[in-house]
């Protein structure tokens, strides 16, 4: 399976690796032809991720125009600009029969899209998954133990792509609740932030334990009245998603949560490093959605009030501790 991946962040340079190993055709592409340029030369993405040797077998590339031949096109861009880059894509390479994979978690602004919706504009015709899961780049390309989940709505789909990239250090599962695999990927991030918050604030193991508790909550009543299944946020999208960026200290969000629980201002924050933390988008769009579907979303509403209303995370998570006891 000729494989394409769109993307060069740490991400999707370590599902390349991954993939490539072996001598399998892939393309890797980024938008930046310098840096592409460099790492094609290299061999190494010095950005992202420092010291791990791409194979030769992977060609790196800017041009669009490569990912042609592609059986497999996965999409690993931030969410802000997935809709731009298929788009683009489409324009270049015209009609394709491959199978869209996208790899990116996030919610759009404004539309309240996922991922998947906005690639099924862009591509009615074509077979399209996701793959979420608790998935740290660093530790993929070091080829550490991992697993993570494939949803399609054609079980046949899911279960080629299960075989053609999954191995026994990249465990693949397979689902076809596509909306709940791609939603607990896309907000659990933002309780990630509200969990480094509580770090960077001192508030301690127990507070956080409570807040991850209740964001699962907050989780799976926010993917139910968005279409998804309650039992599904339990998964390895889910569940297993949520614990990773809550509590790993190589989560983006976690990180960025730490440190505006320490005091430092978000735009510092943003200026001083190259990853992007997609719950600080998502934040604002699943605060959208909560409004549109006027469903509680406490944990929500206060990140999104820090990150876009400039509230101070003490007084956000202090009126989260004063909110009125109820049944659990």
């Amino acid at each position: 399976m000729n494989t394409a991946i769109i993307g060069a962040g740490g991400w999707g340079t370590a599902l390349a690796n991954l993939w490539a190993k072996g001598g399998r055709k892939i393309v890797l592409w980024g938008h930046n032809a310098d840096r592409m340029a460099r790492m094609q030369k290299t061999r190494e993405n010095s950005d992202y991720l420092p010291r791990l040797r791409l194979p030769e077998s992977m060609h790196i590339t800017s041009e669009l125009g490569d990912c042609a031949d592609a059986d497999l096109i996965v999409l690993a861009t931030p969410s802000t600009t997935l809709r731009d880059i298929a788009a683009h894509l489409a324009n270049v390479i015209g009609p394709t029969h491959a199978v869209l994979l996208s790899c990116t978690k996030g919610i759009e602004h404004g539309s309240g899209m996922r991922m998947t919706e906005i690639l099924r504009e862009t591509f009615p015709e074509n077979k399209i998954a996701v793959l979420s899961g608790p998935n740290l780049a660093t530790e993929v390309a070091r080829d550490l133990p991992t697993a993570t989940v494939i949803a399609c709505d054609d079980g046949d789909c899911a279960a080629r792509l299960q075989t053609a990239l999954g191995s026994s250090r990249f465990r693949v599962y397979t689902s076809l609740d596509v909306v709940s695999v791609e939603l607990g990927g896309a907000l659990k991030n933002v309780f990630a932030l509200a969990a480094g918050i509580s770090d960077g604030l001192g508030l301690g193991d127990n507070a956080k334990a409570a807040l991850v508790t209740r964001s699962l909550a907050e989780l799976i009543r926010f993917g139910v009245a968005m279409g998804g299944t309650a039992s599904a946020f339990y998964g390895l999208s889910g569940a297993g998603d949520l614990i990773l960026t809550c509590y790993s200290d190589r989560s983006r969000n976690h990180t960025v949560g730490q440190r505006l629980g320490r005091g430092e201002p978000l735009p510092v924050i943003i200026d001083s490093t190259k990853t992007v933390a997609e719950g600080i988008p998502t934040a604002r769009s699943a605060w959208e959605c909560a409004r549109r579907l006027n469903i509680a979303t406490p944990i929500t509403d206060e990140v999104y009030a820090i990150l876009h209303k400039e509230k101070k995370p003490a007084l956000a998570l202090e009126e989260l501790l004063k909110r009125e006891p109820k049944p659990e």
